[in-house]
Order: C-alpha cells, then sequence, then structure tokens
C-alpha cells in the first residue's frame, strides 16, 4: 500500500491568519495519525507565512508516524533538519518569492552542491528525497547523489488528468520505472486530490507515498478531515 503524508501548510495558514491557536496545529497533527495517515508533512518557508520553524521542533515528540520536512536546503532549514533529525527530509528548489512549488531539481546542473547536502543528512541517519520532474536523464542524475528517494512533481499530471488527457501519466510511469531500477525510491505530490489520486496510484509503479495537503484540507471543509483522510487511504490500496 502506498504511504499517505499529509501536509499540514494550510493547517498553519489559516491559525496564522487570525493570529492566537485556533486551529492547533499539534493536535490536527495528532488527530490526522489517529485517522490512519501514515505520516505529517511540513514545508517551512523563510518567511514562516505558514509552518513556523518552532512548529516543526514542537511537532517532532507528536509525530509517532513518519515525519517528513520539505523545503530548500538553505543554512536555516538544514540546521532545522539536523536539529529536529525527521524521518525524511524532501529537498525542493524554492525561490524565498514563490508561492508554493513549481518545479524540481536540475539534477545535472545543481549534482555536487545535492551531493554534499544528501551526504550532511544521511550521515544523522534522516532518509533523503529530491523533488524533481519526469526528465530521465535528470533521474538518471539524481541516483548518483545518494538520495534514497524522489518525490515526481505531479502539478502536470493534476492539470492535464483534470482535462481528460489521461495519456500524461505514461511519462509518470515511465520516470517511475527507470527510479525503480536505479535503486531510487519513488514518492509524488503536488495537486493530487480525491479525483485524479486513484488512477496516479494505478499507473505508477512502486509508489511508496504520496504527500498531499491543499487539496486534502481542502476537501474536507466539505467532507470533514477523518472522512478525507479515509478516503485516501481506500484509493491508495
Amino acid at each position: 500500500m502506498t504511504k499517505l503524508s499529509v501536509n499540514i501548510n494550510k493547517i498553519a495558514t489559516l491559525r496564522n491568519s487570525r493570529g492566537g491557536n485556533v486551529p492547533n496545529l499539534l493536535q490536527v497533527a495528532k488527530d490526522i495519525q489517529e485517522f490512519g495517515a501514515d505520516g505529517i508533512t511540513i514545508h517551512p518557508r523563510p518567511d514562516e507565512r505558514h509552518i513556523r520553524y518552532a512548529d516543526a521542533i514542537d511537532l517532532k515528540p507528536l509525530v509517532t508516524t513518519e515525519y517528513n520536512i520539505e523545503g530548500n536546503p538553505i543554512t536555516k532549514f538544514k540546521d532545522l533538519v539536523n536539529q529536529v533529525k525527521p524521518t525524511q527530509v524532501t529537498l525542493v528548489p524554492d525561490g524565498d518569492d514563490v508561492l508554493t512549488s513549481n518545479a524540481g531539481w536540475d539534477t545535472v546542473k545543481h549534482q555536487s552542491y545535492l551531493k554534499d547536502i544528501i551526504s550532511e543528512f544521511k550521515e544523522v541517519g534522516i532518509r533523503t528525497s529530491i523533488f524533481i520532474d519526469t526528465n530521465l536523464n535528470l533521474i538518471e542524475a539524481a541516483s548518483t547523489t545518494g538520495a534514497d528517494r524522489i518525490e515526481l512533481y505531479t502539478e502536470d499530471y493534476a492539470t492535464e488528468y483534470a482535462k481528460g488527457n489521461y495519456q500524461v501519466v505514461d511519462k509518470y510511469s515511465k520516470a517511475a520505472n527507470l527510479a525503480n531500477d536505479l535503486g531510487l525510491g519513488i514518492n509524488a505530490g503536488h495537486d493530487l486530490n480525491l479525483e485524479n489520486i486513484e488512477f496516479f496510484k494505478q499507473n505508477i509503479p512502486n509508489l511508496a507515498e504520496v504527500s498531499i495537503g491543499h487539496a486534502l484540507i481542502s476537501e474536507s471543509i466539505y467532507l470533514g478531515l477523518e472522512n478525507v483522510v479515509n478516503m485516501y487511504l481506500h484509493k491508495l490500496k
């Protein structure tokens, strides 16, 4: 079964919009795990506009499933990850001014840089994943960085699937097959939702984990958080 990691950035966005501690991010993380999710994902950004660096520290003792921290490995982020020591760190090439992740790594251009970062995290026992597009040359290069996994950037899949262009999944299948042959684990995330997740899962061999936040939280407004978590788990079986 593919694991479901729930990104709780949007819970932090809602909390921060009013000040105070409603909704309680830590309690939501505990509840999501009790509802059956396999992990918690956060993506702190330098301006802390949603997840705060303090949140990452406070969540550590409460995440009893898998704890995944995503982000651009600037010095402040690396220091945080080394302090928290999550189950997994997902490296994302975000600029400071981006609203949400919008590109994967160029693992050829940034090969040496990624090797150094990944080596540092692996020395302290943190599993590493690289956020990446489906370009096969980039996946080949990712396999030589020392990373344990890749996370396929699925925005294009979600966009084309919504238009009825289901063949878009083929390039993700080919990317996953190559990654598997190269010994890389396969994660996926970005714009996956209840409508498109089952088809994606069915067509991606050896899909280890999906990270879903914006859609899952949005769907929960109508359907309820516990119900939506279990709907995703059912579709990922």
